[in-house]
């Protein structure tokens, strides 16, 4: 298991149960499990102590976590006869973005995402999950495709923010972020978005403009991430922890200023933890928005939407 920096006191408590039963299988006359047990339990309530207050930075790092379950996992969990779209139909396929038909709970549907891969191999080749124009432009391939044969839509966000480099500007960075962001406000289908890990400026935007917006406890959503914030506001990205606190990017805070709809909690420990526990309310909550969705026009499903992010800051200010 991979330990973030504030979770090194636990590890080596876990460690030590580890190795004592690992001791204890090469001498099977050791008896070790009464120890082992008593690390556990006091492993058991670190955990919950370090996970009962996270400060906001704490879960910048948690919603970054490489062990978090990703855009394939859900989508080799949730969804079934997956086809996945490939291409821009312009330039190249964006291994960033990855999307295609399914079904989900039997029910037909478009699902799009963010793709991070979970080794450097495949963090390499899907670039950690910043998309390129043409990410972008499949997405709306995809949108399109959905909005033609009246399928729901799904998006599962998990970006640090779409990449920045001097060939994906050249190709058209900000047009395809925005009319990936306008076909999300025009299609006549539900749309619905969860967050399961970071949530960054309009690379996020761009798949999460949706009728219903859910996140994961310990995922964020902000415009720009801390440390961005921190080297423009105080010259100094060493001040990630302050900008994390003033951005209010966390999926508490943004439930309580009117950004998202509903938090889907984690178990403690987080997602990387339990993966097929969080997995599966992912799930649950995906199914509960199409149905509360389920029975509006195409109309209705547009003007929703538009009076949803036409009414976004009017809550939660005068905190």
């Amino acid at each position: 298991m991979n330990y973030l920096e504030f979770e090194k006191p636990l590890a080596e408590i876990e460690g030590k149960a580890e190795e004592l039963r690992a001791m204890a299988r090469a001498n099977e006359e050791m008896d070790v499990e009464a120890e082992a047990s008593a690390l556990d339990a006091k492993a058991d309530a670190m955990l919950a102590e370090l996970y009962g207050g996270l400060t906001r930075w704490r879960k910048c790092q948690v919603a970054r976590h490489p062990d978090r379950p990703h855009c394939k996992d859900y989508i080799d969990a949730l969804f079934t006869e997956y086809t996945p779209l490939a291409g821009d139909r312009n330039f190249a396929d964006d291994h960033a973005v990855m999307g295609g038909m399914a079904r989900f709970n039997d029910r037909p549907v478009v699902v799009i995402g963010h793709e991070k891969g979970n080794d450097t191999t495949s963090r390499i080749e899907r670039n950690f999950g910043m998309a390129r124009p043409e990410g972008y432009r499949k997405a709306i391939r995809l949108m399109d495709l959905a909005d033609r044969f009246n399928l729901p839509v799904v998006t599962l966000v998990d970006t640090p923010g779409a990449y920045p480099g001097k060939g994906a500007e050249e190709r058209g960075q900000s047009e395809a972020i925005a009319r990936s962001t306008q076909k999300c406000l025009t299609i006549g289908v539900p749309l619905v978005s969860v967050i399961v890990g970071e949530g960054g400026s309009g690379g996020a935007v761009a798949f999460a403009t949706a009728n219903r917006l859910a996140m994961l406890e310990h995922s964020i959503y902000s415009v720009i991430s801390p440390e961005g914030c921190a080297s423009i506001l105080w010259k100094d990205a060493e001040k990630m922890r302050e900008a994390a606190e003033a951005l209010r990017l966390t999926a508490q805070d943004l439930l309580e200023l009117g950004v998202t709809d509903l938090v889907i909690p984690e178990p403690v420990g987080g997602a990387h933890r339990h993966r097929e526990t969080v997995m599966a309310s992912v799930g649950e909550s995906i199914h509960a928005m199409l149905e509360e969705l389920g029975q509006m026009d195409r109309a209705a499903l547009v003007a929703d939407r538009r009076k949803k992010y036409l009414e976004l800051g009017s809550t939660g200010l005068a905190a």
